[in-house]
């Protein structure tokens, strides 16, 4: 399975729910891919936010070597599976589909059209969004595997 994780920048969520999936997923040796990318393409090839390494490291996974990407039409060929983080994102990503099929692929992270809420302009928030993306990527292991 592979599974692409989608927010605007790809610095701070996105990158937590990559990094998060993908430690799980390999604990378990589910042998999925996990990646993430952004909608806006302001920080392409950027190391994610340092909050978001921070916190990550603090409950002991690793996201410092993740690099930004922009997503684009040739990743719904490539993945089985793209959340997204809030509506603006779903919009967006819908926005390239160009079959039903690819619009299939395309749900959100937190599921019912659920939003993790963006960070980036609240330190405070950080440790809160990570938990949450913590724990819906356990639900989604246990939901796919």
């Amino acid at each position: 399975m592979k599974i692409l994780m989608v927010c605007l920048g790809n610095i701070c969520r996105s990158p937590l729910a990559e990094g998060v999936m993908r430690h799980l997923v390999n604990e378990q040796n589910l042998g999925w891919e996990i990646a993430s990318a952004g909608t806006g393409d302001w920080h392409i090839g950027s190391a994610p936010d340092k909050r978001s390494v921070a916190v990550a490291k603090e409950f002991g996974y690793d996201i410092s070597a993740q690099r930004a990407r922009l997503f684009d039409s040739h990743l719904f060929d490539e993945f089985d599976h793209i959340l997204v983080m809030d509506k603006n994102n779903y919009k967006d990503v819908l926005r390239l589909a160009k079959t039903e099929e690819q619009r299939k692929k395309v749900s959100f992270f937190l599921a019912d059209e659920g939003e993790v809420i963006d960070p980036y302009h609240h330190n405070h928030l950080f440790e809160p969004v990570f938990k949450e993306v913590e724990a819906r990527c356990k639900k989604l292991i246990n939901q796919w595997k």
